[in-house]
């Protein structure tokens, strides 16, 4: 444990933006569920909202620094993919 006051105060912000972060890429994965069980059951008009989510989420997650640019590319492409199949 740090002795620090400042460093005490920032060990308790990284915990509260870890937990943020957490639970945002939760809903993130929760999203991409969401548009592979549509396809699995073959609702193209659902698969398509959930997929419009899936990336509003995504593009989310780059802008603040929880995922990488290039996972959000992948993602996006695997996701496009996978609904056009149907």
């Amino acid at each position: 444990m740090a002795n620090i006051k400042q460093q005490k105060k920032r060990i308790l912000t990284n915990e509260k933006h870890r937990l943020a972060n957490a639970s945002f890429s939760s809903s993130l994965k929760t999203a991409i569920k969401d548009v592979e069980t549509c396809v699995k059951n073959g609702d193209k008009e659902k698969a398509v909202t959930a997929l419009n989510l899936a990336f509003m989420k995504i593009d989310k997650s780059v802008s603040k620094g929880i995922h990488h640019k290039n996972y959000a590319s992948k993602k996006k492409s695997s996701l496009s993919k996978l609904v056009n199949t149907i």
